[in-house]
């Protein structure tokens, strides 16, 4: 055993197991999902670690969620192997690649050419055939691919667009972050018919995506 693969599993039982992340599927997808191919070399030792990993997306900094929190995160939205799910914000690559492995097709959404190539070479690399990266606005969305019974943000926002929401699937699940720091939660969001409702699942942390910031209110 490789110490890649050795950290991987590693990861698995002292990070996933711990933190309440019971699927099977999530479990074993993230067991086999080489993480340390989607960071830069020089962080490649830490690829593992129970940490936001930063990431260079063109020229803007981004991180790779903590293991615990964005395994735990797309095991709220209960994923099956027909399932149609956007990733927002996917960055190298690293969530669509485990999303391939639970659901039928993943669209990844990166909002310039570059990432969106870099990531696509990486995927097809690994040999994943039932995902693609597109390059575009990462608040509203890839509507033209959709709908989807899944969209998983990657990342945290402070505010959720109606563009999104109005890509979900009747019965679909949205899955994200909302909020800053200590104040932030996991929460999932389901449709029925027209209406999109929500609920708290568990308290996270996680970078909030480019623009996704909530807007700055004028103080007296």
């Amino acid at each position: 055993m490789g110490d890649f693969e050795r950290a991987r599993t590693h990861m698995v039982d002292n990070q996933l197991r711990t933190n309440d992340v019971t699927d099977h599927g999530i479990l074993d997808a993230m067991a086999s999902v080489p993480r340390e191919r989607f960071v830069p070399a020089s962080r490649r030792s830490i690829a593992y670690s129970d940490s936001d990993i930063p990431l260079s997306v063109g020229d803007t900094q981004r991180y790779l969620m903590k293991p615990h929190v964005f395994a735990k995160l797309i095991q709220l939205a209960k994923i099956g192997p027909d399932d149609v799910v956007l990733c927002v914000g996917c960055a190298s690559g690293y969530s669509v690649a485990v999303l391939a492995e639970l659901a039928g097709s993943v669209v990844g959404l990166e909002a310039t050419a570059d990432a969106t190539a870099a990531a696509s070479d990486l995927l097809v690399d690994l040999g994943i055939e039932n995902a693609a990266v597109v390059d575009g606005d990462l608040v509203t969305g890839a509507a033209s691919e959709g709908p989807y019974d899944v969209i998983v943000i990657d990342g945290a926002i402070e505010h959720l667009p109606d563009a999104l929401t109005a890509q979900m699937k009747d019965g679909g699940r949205l899955v994200a972050i909302e909020g800053v720091g200590g104040a932030g939660v996991a929460r999932l969001y389901v449709r029925s018919g027209e209406a999109v409702s929500g609920r708290f699942a568990f308290n996270a942390t996680a970078h909030v995506l480019p623009g996704y910031q909530a807007a700055k209110e004028f103080v007296f």
